[in-house]
């Protein structure tokens, strides 16, 4: 199977207003791919839902398949200099598949072009594996803000000095 993953084609591009409610729904297969039961992922559906004025501001890029198969998304701002990663979420099936990275490459293109010197992400732990693969080091930890108690590595990557 993982053949087969690796070999689709993605197509990144601009997310649209209307397509928040779906990436709100994938963003969720996602987080729960982990193996978080039902309680746990209820108290994350606020901060996982993908705000359609957030889609409007332009930067939420996702990647699908000629067939127009939406595999996954990255939205991204910016504070102080930096590419804030407020989520990257790929569909449990197309996870291995290289969209994870061509999403990355995405952001990093775009925090590049606005001269940002660092992107930041606070991460599942979870994920901490991928953002090492992305040249990200681990900075710090900040609380969670859907479990009460629970501390999110706070991971970097510098682009430029």
């Amino acid at each position: 199977m993982n053949q087969q993953r690796n070999q689709t084609e993605w197509k990144i591009r601009n997310a649209k207003v209307s397509e928040a409610e779906l990436l709100t729904a994938l963003a969720l297969r996602s987080k729960a791919s982990n193996g978080y039961d039902a309680t746990f992922m209820a108290q994350c559906v606020e901060e996982l839902s993908v705000d359609g004025a957030a889609i409007a501001a332009g930067d939420t890029w996702l990647g699908e398949t000629e067939a127009g198969q939406i595999g996954g998304f990255v939205q991204f701002g910016t504070k102080d200099n930096a590419a804030i990663v407020e989520a990257l979420f790929i569909e449990p099936a197309a996870q291995g598949s290289g969209l994870g990275r061509q999403l990355w490459q995405t952001l990093e293109i775009r925090a590049w072009e606005a001269n940002l010197q660092r992107i930041l992400v606070d991460s599942d732990p979870n994920a901490v594996p991928f953002y090492h693969a992305m040249g990200c080091r681990k900075i710090g930890d900040t609380p969670s803000g859907s479990i009460p108690g629970r501390l999110l590595p706070v991971l970097e990557k510098r682009l430029k000095a």
